[in-house]
């Protein structure tokens, strides 16, 4: 791994993909996680407000994401003192490659009190040796992260468990967020908790859904996923987000899946 960041900041909304980015399947395609991260770095610095965070992230994947230089926009697109709508569109090569649209909300300590189950996060392992998927080679993505199964494997079809540590940021010279950190992990639910043979079928997430219920802390988040597949190819991947304190949030992916 010799990129020290995700992407590197142009100016002007524009930034570039470093190899760190590619996933496992085109040296010139990234992996959907670090550019939703990055919808989600660009709208969590639109509107700025004391107390005030993202509490739900949805990104649509209008095609694949090439590698190499991505310009970001952003808008409020409902405004509200408590509540605003967050927009966010990212192109490449003058097409547009994703979609975002976010929920802010502002947290009032107090506000509620405390309601529902509190689910504690397993124990995170010793490190683990890097494996990815059978028959592949390793991939910039997958190495770009630290992983740490309790459950599952890269491997070993089924729902999977897993905490996840980024080895450097999503943009160079700037701090991940609790929030940019589950993104950047969360797009891959999918790969660790495959169903079906890796080599013969086609399980590709058309969107992310995230909802976020308080701040992810510390550098290890970690994720349980869940996939399901329906006889006319259309697939859903559910996952609970959690950290050392426990149970952060979750998630959905809806799957377009096909024979290869």
């Amino acid at each position: 791994m010799t990129d020290t960041a995700f992407y590197e900041p142009l100016g002007d909304g524009r930034f570039r993909a470093t190899r760190a980015t590619v996933g496992p399947w085109s040296p010139r395609l990234q992996h959907a996680g670090p550019p939703s991260a990055l919808l989600a770095h660009v709208l969590e610095r639109l509107a700025p407000r004391p107390g005030a965070r993202i509490a739900r992230l949805s990104v649509e994947i209008l095609g694949p994401v090439e590698v190499g230089e991505m310009r970001l926009t952003a808008a409020v697109e409902r405004p509200g003192r408590r509540v605003q709508l967050l927009s966010a569109r990212a192109e490449v090569g003058g097409r547009e490659a994703l979609r975002a649209a976010a929920w802010q909300i502002l947290a009032e300590p107090g506000r509620s009190p405390a309601a529902g189950i509190r689910e504690p996060a397993p124990p995170l392992p010793p490190p683990q040796p890097q494996a990815f998927f059978p028959g592949l080679p390793p991939f910039p993505y997958g190495e770009a992260l630290e992983w740490r199964f309790t459950e599952g494997h890269f491997g070993q079809p089924g729902p999977a468990t897993v905490w996840t540590r980024c080895r450097i940021p999503l943009v160079a010279g700037e701090p991940l967020s609790g929030l940019t950190r589950l993104v950047t992990m969360v797009d891959s639910a999918n790969g660790v908790s495959w169903e079906l043979p890796l080599g013969k079928y086609t399980f590709v997430p058309v969107d992310l859904n995230v909802v976020v219920q308080r701040e992810p802390e510390g550098e290890w988040v970690g994720m349980a996923a869940v996939t399901t597949v329906e006889p006319d190819g259309v697939g859903m991947v559910r996952t609970r987000l959690f950290d050392a304190g426990g149970t952060v949030g979750g998630s959905l992916h809806t799957l377009f899946v096909a024979p290869m």
